[in-house]
């Protein structure tokens, strides 16, 4: 299975540790929320992000994968935990690899959208703003810090 697949299969399976061990040592990942985290970082975001909410579910495509790289589209859906609000999110991820494992992953998404759902009325009119990216931005930093040092 390649290595991609093999990543969003963890993903759906809620598997964490498997998802993990997709990632390079030196690896780094960013999406509008968590901007740059390195290899730990992004292990334990997942860890997190999986731990926290029980109703994920995902489909995915990859678009592309050879050994230098490849692109994903994938789509989730979830309860955002914040608000007991229903999310889809569409993610387009973007993959630098290096020695069979992932060394960047940039994922892209439409913040407003998510933050419309995610948010009700406050995502709606202000999630364009950078007030409400960064306080979210803020705040998941925050749970991913409280997070690691458990």
């Amino acid at each position: 299975m390649a290595l991609l697949e093999r990543f969003y299969n963890a993903l759906s399976a809620h598997d964490a540790q498997a998802m993990g061990a997709c990632y390079h040592p030196e690896a780094r990942f960013s999406d509008p929320v968590f901007p740059d985290l390195d290899a730990e970082g992004v292990r334990a975001m997942w860890a997190m992000l999986l731990g926290s909410g029980t109703d994920l579910r995902i489909s995915f495509q990859v678009i592309q994968e050879d050994t230098a790289g490849g692109a994903c589209v994938c789509h989730a859906w979830y309860t955002f935990t914040s608000t007991g609000r229903a999310v889809h999110n569409v993610l387009h991820s973007t993959f630098e690899l290096r020695d069979g494992l992932i060394f960047r992953q940039h994922d892209r998404f439409n913040f407003w959208r998510w933050s419309r759902q995610a948010l009700g009325w406050r995502g709606l009119l202000l999630g364009w703003t950078p007030l409400v990216r960064n306080k979210v931005r803020a705040t998941a930093a925050a749970r991913l810090a409280k997070s690691m040092r458990r």
